[in-house]
């Protein structure tokens, strides 16, 4: 019964949140770092629009200093100058997104990117600008000032943009709740909130939570930076729709490898509109102008973005695609448009690792609608191939008459069907992977 009970709560929870399922779109970040400009946004929401909406695909994220005039390739300005109205909230910066110009805001960018059955995402440092303390602006809708409200000792370690907010002072809230008036005016659809998840800031997430509920508008709520505090998942859950696991992921095989036990660490926590989040897909063509690294195809090698891909897809991991997609090739869209792989991501349910033996790791997942299982197998070995054997029965795959249960056996990425058997010897080269569904 209370299986039951939980299922049903699942599902309530599903059709009211604004990410049912892992969200799937592009992030400027691991491309263009601080100085991402409208027409390249404009170009990855064309990309995305003609190629990868028909495959899932739909958020479009501006990541962070989008109000700086003039950003820093690799890092940010001391103090620098951010754009901004009368009262406090940022607003793009016209010289890099010229439809921002005379009060639009980012309305004109959203309303184009709706227009192509897109939604549209912005990045967002926690507190208020320290300009606007120091200006000591009026709070939209309230009579507090910014210099009433700002936590001068709550400041971020790596950028120095903004004071942290003291959500016991009158007028906190309405600076949360006056930002998040002009998002949903601009059409905002998903909103990363930074400096906030890691270290903890709880009063200040809940503020925002309460902000986005105030405009009556499905807006998403993304935490960053990680790694997030696993103790505090149920509250993360309440509050936001996904929120980071780890620290920032680049194209590095280590930071792929220590990524299999942080998904472990979270998957009983995965639920429906609450999604643990191992970072950007750092593929394709990235480091334009990013933090780390300059202009390159990333250093995945084939087999680990195959597994990057698998790994995200099976532990129901949001995917958002951090490189440039015009510069994409034809294998690195496979790795995107592949309707079988991204299924397991969307509608997969109990996703789980199964074992982890030596260098041979496997997890699986229920197919959602379906008696079949899905199975990933990875080989995180350095050297030579792995045989990592699979019997039905592990996955749950009840016998009949006594006898384990054959099973059919498809490989998802290269769409084959492989027979059928009561178990299976998968072998799997050094940081290679598989993905597969298995129905009785």
């Amino acid at each position: 019964m209370r299986l039951v009970v939980l299922f049903v709560l699942a599902r309530m929870a599903a059709a009211n949140s604004p990410a049912p399922t892992p969200p799937m779109g592009w992030n400027s970040w691991d491309s263009y770092g601080t100085g991402v400009t409208e027409a390249e946004v404009r170009a990855n929401a064309d990309y995305m629009a003609a190629h990868l909406k028909g495959h899932g695909w739909q958020y479009v994220v501006v990541d962070i200093q989008w109000s700086e005039s003039n950003p820093q390739v690799h890092g940010y300005r001391t103090d620098t100058t951010l754009t901004m109205d009368q009262n406090g909230r940022l607003v793009p910066a016209p010289n890099r997104f010229p439809s921002a110009a005379n009060g639009r805001g980012f309305a004109p960018l959203a309303d184009a990117i709706h227009r192509q059955g897109l939604k549209f995402g912005i990045h967002v440092m926690r507190g208020i600008p320290r300009r606007a303390v120091s200006a000591n602006l009026p709070v939209l809708g309230d009579r507090a000032r910014a210099a009433d409200i700002a936590d001068r000792s709550s400041t971020c370690r790596w950028n120095t943009d903004m004071y942290g907010v003291d959500m016991s002072k009158p007028g906190a809230q309405d600076y949360y709740d006056s930002i998040l008036k002009l998002y949903a005016a601009w059409g905002i659809d998903y909103i990363k909130a930074d400096d906030i998840a890691t270290p903890f800031h709880g009063e200040e997430i809940a503020a925002l939570h309460r902000a986005i509920q105030n405009t009556g508008r499905d807006i998403v709520l993304s935490l960053s930076p990680g790694p997030a505090d696993v103790a505090k998942a149920a509250f993360y859950a309440e509050n936001a729709n996904l929120w980071r696991i780890s620290g920032d992921f680049w194209d590095r095989w280590p930071d792929l490898r220590a990524s299999f036990a942080l998904l472990d660490k979270w998957s009983a926590h995965v639920q429906p509109g609450a999604w643990p989040d191992a970072d950007m897909l750092p593929l394709g063509r990235i480091g334009i102008r990013a933090e780390r690294g300059n202009d390159r195809p990333t250093r995945f090698t084939r087999e680990e973005q195959r597994t990057l891909m698998t790994l995200w897809s099976i532990a129901r991991s949001p995917l958002m695609f951090g490189g440039d997609l015009p510069s994409n090739d034809d294998y690195t869209l496979s790795l995107l448009a592949n309707d079988e792989v991204n299924a397991v991501d969307q509608k997969a349910t109990h996703s789980r690792q199964l074992f982890a033996r030596g260098d041979g790791i496997a997890w699986t997942s229920d197919a959602g609608g379906s008696n079949a299982k899905y199975l990933a197998v990875f080989n995180v070995g350095d050297k030579g191939p792995a045989q990592i054997r699979v019997e039905w029965k592990d996955l749950g795959v009840p016998a009949k008459r006594g006898l384990p249960a054959k099973c059919a056996l498809r490989d998802l990425w290269e769409h084959k069907d492989l027979g059928t058997s009561e178990g299976y010897t998968f072998e799997v080269g050094p940081h290679a992977s598989g993905l597969y569904r298995v129905r009785p």
